[in-house]
């Protein structure tokens, strides 16, 4: 296998939107890697309608407000974060820089919010742990393995590792039709080492990966988690109320809307179409996590008035690694926390609080 080469820079970005990210990204991280991050499936349609579908609702402005330097940030069970957003689990941070997962949580951990890491990681918890520190807020994606000794050893690690959730990903149980992969014939160049004792990962296609997890999920699975562990489970994949109903019946304190960033399902409906109804049908019974398309603050803003206690992003902080390291990850998540609140104070809203209670309008 030719030797995988990427970025190793630790620096300032001179970015002004995500579009910049992507497009410097692209010349930094090699192609194949750069493809497997960027791309989505079949012929991308869910990819650009999860961008495009926040423009369905629009952001009536509010004057006369007694506005003034919004507040962002939140308490979030245990945890202060300095703004209601979060990081996505995302393979294989490594694609985009040598020291991978390492520097994102270094990065995430700098600006005060939570970090997930994922089952593909390119590190080990143990090594990500170190470096967000001691303190820092760090959640655990999870792909189940066949082997239910091999789960009870990985939910063990991350229990250990300071994980203060379990996330299930539910809508991953086989690779989506990503055809950037395949015409870049791309295979992992790197390990999984928290999965090592069923997928190495080393010159594996994603479908061999994922086929190598347990594909066959079923409420027992929810159920068998949150028995096997004191900390939350969330459900990561739902974007039905049916589906959210059949989580929470079977033991999920968490809900985690999303489409798998446009990855897995093609033709399938944009994450913040359902978003909406989601949140009605959890009802404020557990916490709503929202992902796929967060490319502007008021994407953040209107994912939040629709429903969601947090938010996460995934394609534009893996950029961020790639341009700038840890320092570049946070630049990412200032960035999006910095629109946010400029579009807080031009909506005439002053805490998070405030923005869940504001009512968008369908555009015209």
């Amino acid at each position: 296998m030719t030797e995988y080469i990427t970025s190793e820079r630790e620096q300032k970005i001179d970015f002004v939107n995500t579009t910049d990210l992507e497009e410097g990204a692209a010349k930094v991280i090699p192609k194949g890697g750069y493809g497997y991050i960027q791309s989505g499936a079949g012929d991308l349609i869910t990819y650009k309608n999860n961008v495009k579908a926040f423009d369905k609702k629009v952001i009536v402005p509010g004057v006369l407000r007694d506005v003034e330097d919004p507040d962002t940030s939140v308490d979030f069970q245990d945890m202060h974060l300095t703004a209601p957003i979060i990081m996505a689990p995302v393979a294989a941070h490594g694609l985009a820089h040598v020291e991978g997962e390492k520097y994102s949580a270094k990065g995430v951990s700098n600006f005060g919010s939570i970090f997930t890491a994922s089952s593909f990681a390119s590190t080990t918890l143990e090594d990500i742990r170190e470096a967000g520190g001691q303190d820092a807020n760090q959640w655990f994606q999870f792909y189940m393995s066949k082997d239910n000794g091999i789960n009870d050893q990985i939910i063990e690690t991350a229990e250990r590792n300071g994980s203060k959730a379990i996330v299930l990903t539910a809508d991953a149980t086989l690779g989506g039709n990503r055809e950037a992969d395949k015409r870049n014939h791309f295979t992992f160049p790197l390990p999984m080492p928290i999965v090592a004792a069923y997928q190495s990962g080393v010159g594996q296609t994603m479908d061999a990966v994922y086929k190598s997890a347990k594909q066959k999920l079923a409420p027992r699975d929810v159920e068998y988690i949150a028995s096997h562990t004191d900390i939350p489970v969330y459900v990561k994949g739902v974007q039905s109320a049916e589906d959210a109903y059949r989580s929470l019946e079977s033991g999920a304190r968490g809900i985690w809307v999303t489409n798998h960033g446009g990855r897995q399902l093609d033709g399938g409906p944009a994450a913040f179409e359902s978003l909406e109804t989601v949140a009605e049908a959890v009802n404020g019974r557990a916490p709503v996590v929202f992902d796929s398309g967060i490319r502007r603050g008021q994407h953040a803003f209107k994912a939040l008035a629709s429903g969601a206690d947090l938010v996460a992003i995934g394609r534009p902080a893996i950029y961020g690694l790639a341009l700038g390291g840890a320092t570049g990850v946070e630049q990412v998540f200032n960035f999006f926390k910095d629109e946010l609140a400029l579009v807080m104070q031009l909506a005439g809203t002053q805490t998070i609080d405030d923005v869940r209670k504001f009512t968008l309008r369908d555009a015209w």
